[in-house]
């Protein structure tokens, strides 16, 4: 059996498709009603509508019942991944546990698998992460993810299937911050959309976005070719490029000064205030990401972020 934790989008589509594939997937959710609910209509239809629940997908509301799986992925927001592990950890401790979640700890500065580390000291970790989104994995549609982690070969196995393609990858740091950093561009990517600066503009910003990812994934330990890859320059595309992306729509708003949903997790927003206290830090050079960490900070403008990044001073690319 493959547990899941979190029945948001992301976690309900894993769960989706592994139990099509016809793996037992037992769905875990926090809240009672909202387990009975989708035991009763075999579908998660608040937060992922038309998907209907394989045979094989049972749902709970008892962490307990995930206790002898063969891996358990953990599909909750970056942010609530410590606060969940302080209640819960020591219930998973010992069972293989796959972060299934991109970003930075604001708290802490730490990414996803020093987290479940922290909390699950006998549990083999890893993370899952890549270009995808819960619509295209909940349908069947071909997918393919970066595995990186202890286990990675057996896991790889058990979590791929006809239609999720599974790579795996030595560089637990490197896919980490691909998929954590690939949401600050992202939201600068959108803010140049909203802003109407245009196409070429966004094509500019994605590009040297991904200079910085490269520079501070380098300077964090990672491997050089690790974000040419799936969960680094993948990603980047995906979640820079279409209307599906959170962190492409929040930046729209932001540049266009349109509302945008507080209720949404936007990923990208608490990673952005990491990686900018990082790169201080580290003395590191991250103008876009600290441009995004300082217009969600309210601390300048949108003109005065645009102007800081067109009037820097002329180099060799």
């Amino acid at each position: 059996m493959i547990g899941v934790v979190g029945a948001g989008a992301f976690g309900t589509a894993l769960a989706v498709a592994l139990a099509a594939a016809g793996r037992p997937v037992t769905l875990w959710a926090r809240d009672a009603d909202h387990v009975a609910a989708m035991a009763q209509g075999r579908t998660n239809a608040a937060r992922l509508s038309g998907v209907r629940f394989p045979p094989s997908l049972t749902v709970t509301a008892d962490l307990g019942d995930l206790k002898g799986a063969e891996a358990v992925l953990l599909a909750l927001p970056m942010q609530a991944l410590a606060g969940f592990l302080a209640v819960h950890g020591e219930i998973l401790n010992g069972v293989p546990l796959v972060a299934a979640c991109k970003g930075i700890d604001l708290a802490t500065l730490r990414g996803p698998t020093a987290i479940v580390r922290d909390f699950c000291p006998r549990s083999a970790v890893s993370i899952l992460t890549g270009p995808s989104f819960a619509a295209d994995i909940a349908r069947g549609l071909p997918t393919a993810l970066t595995l990186a982690g202890e286990g990675a070969e057996v896991l790889q196995s058990l979590l791929s299937t006809a239609t999720l393609r599974l790579y795996r990858s030595a560089d637990v740091v490197g896919a980490e911050l691909g998929g954590a950093l690939k949401n600050v561009i992202a939201i600068a990517a959108g803010v140049v959309m909203g802003a109407g600066l245009g196409e070429s503009a966004r094509a500019a910003l994605v590009t040297r976005g991904f200079a910085e990812m490269q520079r501070f994934a380098l300077a964090q330990g990672a491997a050089g070719d690790t974000l040419l890859g799936l969960s680094g320059l993948g990603d980047l595309i995906l979640t820079c490029t279409s209307a599906q992306s959170r962190n492409l729509r929040y930046g729209m708003a932001l540049g266009s000064g349109a509302d945008f949903d507080a209720k949404t997790t936007v990923e990208g927003v608490a990673t952005a205030q990491a990686i900018s206290q990082i790169a201080r830090k580290l003395s590191l050079d991250m103008p876009v990401s600290t441009m995004v960490a300082r217009l969600i900070g309210q601390e300048i403008s949108l003109d005065q972020a645009i102007h800081s990044l067109m009037s820097r001073p002329l180099r060799k690319e």
